[in-house]
């Protein structure tokens, strides 16, 4: 009997040593992070799929199945998740939320979103929500990501630990490049982008972003104008559009300003090759 007790401890072990811990994720970045921290310990399920916008999403069939199943749920504040999360943890009383914005100090959106972002439940007071468009807001982010598949799944804790070393290091290596690419840039340099995304990217390297967008919404013939102005004035060389936001405004931009329109999203699940390529961009290497 005491036999057969020792072989089912070392069998349930083994099964659980083995099995996968299911995981869901708002955005696919995030499924990038938790991938470089999880490895092959995880099956991770995107809730707002490529194309599609985080403020209107709703889940498929498929999609709530997974949430039944679920372990964890990477939180990161973007609209989906005040919709939809009450409802998951209703279907799923034992799936633990983890909140990766509770690790970031959040900065105010830019372009005068704030009542327009507040009204659609797109952040807190007015604050950015794009916290993942950030080496050192990801930076803060993984230990999160890392006690929690830690404390979900003990048996493989050294190789947690040991991938989010290997990430942080990662994280580093990216941001050293992105600063070389971008240092042929004066300190304060502009780029113009339809929707405001990309705040705490210019906050880490002393950019600025001008918006196309004003209050959320298209400018105006007259705020048209004024933007064409300070373009010149800033001497914009690109305008930076988004597979989920209208790209209209910006190319009767680009047409005064005789610049390309250039796309890249930030929603993108190439997180790293996506700041890359913006940053190649800017200093003028190469189009996204």
């Amino acid at each position: 009997m005491k036999l057969r007790l020792v072989f089912l401890s070392i069998f349930l072990f083994s099964f659980q040593a083995q099995a996968k811990l299911n995981i869901l994720v708002s955005i696919l970045p995030e499924k990038y992070f938790v991938e470089q921290i999880a490895k092959d310990h995880a099956h991770i399920t995107v809730m707002v799929p490529p194309g599609s916008s985080p403020h209107t999403y709703e889940p498929k069939a498929s999609q709530m199945r997974a949430v039944s199943r679920a372990d964890l749920y990477f939180a990161i504040g973007v609209e989906f998740e005040r919709a939809w999360l009450p409802r998951f943890r209703s279907q799923n009383p034992k799936l633990t939320v983890v909140d990766l914005s509770k690790a970031v100090e959040k900065i105010p959106m830019a372009g005068g979103h704030e009542e327009d972002e507040k009204k659609h439940g797109h952040s807190e007071l007015g604050l950015d929500p794009h916290i993942w468009l950030s080496i050192r807001n990801v930076e803060k982010m993984a230990p999160l990501i890392e006690k929690a598949l830690e404390s979900k799944d003990p048996a493989h804790t050294a190789e947690y630990r040991q991938n989010l070393a290997a990430f942080e290091k990662n994280l580093q290596t990216l941001d050293r490049k992105i600063q070389k690419i971008l240092s042929p840039l004066p300190k304060g340099s502009a780029f113009m982008v339809v929707h405001p995304s990309w705040g705490y990217f210019a906050r880490d390297y002393s950019l600025q972003q001008m918006p196309v967008e004003i209050e959320g919404k298209a400018p105006k013939p007259r705020q048209l104008m004024q933007l064409i102005e300070a373009a010149r004035k800033a001497k914009i060389r690109a305008i930076f559009v988004q597979p989920e936001f209208s790209d209209k405004s910006a190319r009767l931009l680009a047409a005064e300003l005789r610049v390309p329109v250039l796309k890249i999203s930030p929603l993108a699940g190439d997180w790293s090759d996506t700041l890359l390529r913006l940053s190649r961009a800017l200093a003028g290497e190469q189009r996204p």
